[in-house]
């Protein structure tokens, strides 16, 4: 089991909850991103800097995914990408995508953009907080335990 990280819009506090989880279960996690991320020196974390451009980062997590790897993202396209090659996926908020809720956040996700492509305002997601920090480190926690 791996940790991929879409690492581009993930909070800082995020992957140092990640660092240390890695260091502290032993487990691979890679941060992906189309630049250099910062990351303490450890044989359990590394940086893949892919080109700039939509989607780039994502479409490589993909490619390497394996079924059983986790993704850490808010991306919902990219949830459902990691689901469908048997992954899991956990947002920073601490809310794991699913079979059974992936497809409603994407009809959801869908809808707010095509409202927002044709000007209408739909406001954005709520400021991160320390209750999305501690929610986020519990799922983890949960999810290494099983592993």
């Amino acid at each position: 089991m791996q940790i991929w990280v879409d690492a581009d819009a993930c909070p800082r506090v995020i992957k140092e909850i990640l660092f240390r989880a890695a260091e502290r279960k032993q487990v691979p996690l890679t941060l992906v991103a189309n630049k250099p991320m910062p990351s303490p020196p450890s044989p359990y974390i590394k940086s893949l800097v892919v080109a700039a451009g939509f989607d780039v980062a994502d479409q490589r997590i993909v490619e390497l995914l394996e079924p059983g790897d986790l993704v850490i993202t808010a991306d919902i396209p990219l949830a459902a990408a990691a689901i469908k090659k048997a992954g899991h996926a956990l947002n920073p908020r601490g809310e794991f995508y699913s079979e059974d809720n992936i497809h409603e956040r994407l009809a959801v996700r869908n809808m707010l953009d095509e409202l927002r492509g044709c000007g209408i305002e739909t406001g954005g997601p709520a400021a991160f907080s320390s209750c999305d920090r501690q929610a986020f480190a519990n799922q983890l926690d949960r999810f290494l335990a099983k592993q």
